[in-house]
């Protein structure tokens, strides 16, 4: 949405390289991205190029579900990344806009086998279903625990459910059982800034009736709030040392530093990750970077704050 999500490479050979040529040349890119992007979710011939290796069937049911890695308008934008790619377990996200509003769910599921993938996908169906409803975060969080605890009564899963509103830069969240969102500014972790008493994870039962805590926090031009999931700082080297959470925030800050885009800065992050594991995942890792940058920009794609490379 809004040209937030980054799909691939295109590489187009001309004569001269004027501004007209540049321009057709965007136009060609978006165009054939819309193709793309039309054609794939009934064309298995994209997914059979794109893939290296078949993957399992908890990870094919659960990647069905997710939607693109970033979402975004001129206002803000929200990217995520998953891994690892061919063997998911229970980690999921989901993002969408309604009108001034930026959706961002992340959760968990316990578990590695089929029914873990299972209980994400309830989760987020039951997620999406009461937010194009119109509920709000605590009815909409009350739905998905409903949901896991009438079908699928023995699994649960944690996870953060929150909103953006992309005009005012209010952060509002409901936390179940899932390590606390993250807040950066100007370049620095704010230490506990969302740290707040979670609810207990979602399903067994366990938030029958509740009244789910609603949170709130007024964004400054330009914060950042991370998402993450367990398996992030968790990874371990062949040491055993953990990958932690100050590597973790200061591979964002760093980037962030040098103008990266977020798209760019989670693929390089989670490349870190699998490197320093050996290639080897042992736990699902998910991480959602979330920006806001009120009337910052007029133009462009959604993914960076306007600079002189946009013009």
């Amino acid at each position: 949405m809004g040209g937030a999500d980054r799909m691939g490479v295109l590489h187009v050979v001309a004569g001269s390289l004027d501004q007209p040529t540049l321009h057709r040349c965007r136009t060609l890119a978006s165009l054939l991205s819309l193709i793309i992007s039309s054609q794939h979710v009934h064309n298995d011939g994209y997914l059979r190029r794109v893939r290296k290796r078949n993957v399992d069937l908890r990870t094919e049911m659960l990647r069905a579900f997710l939607p693109q890695r970033s979402v975004g308008t001129g206002r803000g934008v929200s990217t995520a990344v998953l891994e690892p790619a061919y063997e998911v377990g229970g980690d999921a996200f989901d993002h969408a806009i309604t009108r001034d509003i930026l959706h961002a769910t992340i959760l968990d599921a316990m578990g590695h086998d089929l029914a873990s993938g299972l209980t994400a996908a309830v989760a987020m169906a039951g997620a999406r279903n009461a937010r194009r409803s119109g509920a709000g975060l605590t009815q909409l969080t009350g739905n998905v625990g409903s949901a896991l605890s009438e079908w699928l009564p023995e699994r649960f899963c944690t996870g953060v459910f929150s909103t953006l509103d992309l005009v005012g830069g209010v952060f509002s969240w409901v936390n179940c059982g899932h390590p606390a969102p993250l807040l950066i500014r100007r370049q620095e972790l704010v230490g506990g800034a969302l740290d707040r008493a979670a609810e207990p994870p979602l399903g067994l039962g366990l938030g029958e009736d509740r009244s789910y805590a609603l949170h709130q926090l007024q964004l400054e031009p330009g914060d950042q709030i991370l998402l993450y999931t367990d398996g992030v700082v968790e990874a371990r080297g062949p040491d055993g040392e953990m990958f932690g959470l100050e590597r973790f925030v200061e591979f964002i800050i760093r980037a962030t530093a040098g103008g990266e885009r977020a798209p760019e800065t989670l693929r390089r992050l989670i490349q870190d990750i699998r490197d320093y594991q050996e290639g080897h995942f042992t736990d699902d890792a998910t991480i959602m970077l979330i920006q806001w940058w009120p009337a910052l920009r007029i133009s462009g794609d959604a993914s960076g704050p306007i600079d002189a490379r946009d013009r």
